[in-house]
């Protein structure tokens, strides 16, 4: 009653001849994170390279549309709470909080759908950025944040600091990993699921099972999802 035990590795050892059951957080080794510190560099310049034409004809056409800047920038929390600012393709009009405040009723509908409108009911979200949100292109710039150390491809959501409430009690466990572009949640439905409580099970347990072996089958899971647009709007 004081912890859900399936969101740790379990080891069972004895004290005293006593048996005992240790509930461990997940990890890497130092030299597991030094790889994968690695990768994700190599992987962020590789990918950059290849999408920078995405970026010019995303940054031309966002300014045909809008005067708005082209990138949005939020304060998110990282690796042990650590605040950075995450960047992204814009994707909603510039006064997009303003609006939505200014519609109690779908505001509130905002809050109780867990700070997210259902598809097609969002009045903030530009042409273009619809299109950016259903293909997940407006992650790209995310990769910014990987090369400075902010994120990492692979690893739980980057929460806003309001959110990580959410996570009561394993709010500790849950920002002992650095936030990453796709993740456990990302692969397995994203914005189909509902439920926050789920969420936060499915951080908790990437954390739980993290590994390198991990981190490829999420890499790998992920360009199917992307390519189906599951969960993304």
């Amino acid at each position: 009653e004081l912890l859900d035990a399936r969101l740790f590795r379990q080891e069972l050892g004895d004290v005293g001849g006593i048996p005992v059951l240790s509930l461990l957080n997940g990890g890497l080794s130092a030299i597991q994170a030094g790889i994968k510190r690695g990768a994700d560099i190599l992987g962020a310049i590789v990918m950059l390279a290849i999408a920078s034409p995405l970026f010019a004809a995303v940054t031309i056409v966002s300014k045909i549309e809008s005067r708005a800047p082209v990138f949005f920038v939020q304060r998110r929390l990282g690796r042990n709470g650590k605040p950075f600012m995450v960047f992204k393709f814009r994707t909603m009009v510039a006064d997009a909080e303003h609006v939505l405040k200014q519609r109690p009723e779908l505001y509130r509908k905002y809050v109780e759908n867990n700070y997210k409108l259902p598809e097609g009911e969002d009045p903030r979200i530009t042409r273009i950025g619809r299109f950016l949100r259903a293909t997940s292109l407006d992650e790209l710039p995310q990769l910014f944040n990987v090369l400075r150390g902010d994120m990492s491809l692979v690893g739980p959501r980057p929460v806003v600091p309001e959110e990580v409430e959410n996570y009561a009690d394993y709010a500790s466990l849950f920002l002992s990993a650095k936030p990453g572009m796709t993740g456990h949640w990302q692969v397995s439905g994203r914005s189909e699921i509902k439920e926050y409580a789920r969420r936060v099970e499915l951080d908790l347990e990437y954390i739980r099972d993290q590994s390198l072996s991990k981190d490829l089958e999420i890499l790998l899971r992920t360009v199917p999802a992307v390519l189906m647009r599951r969960g993304a709007h």
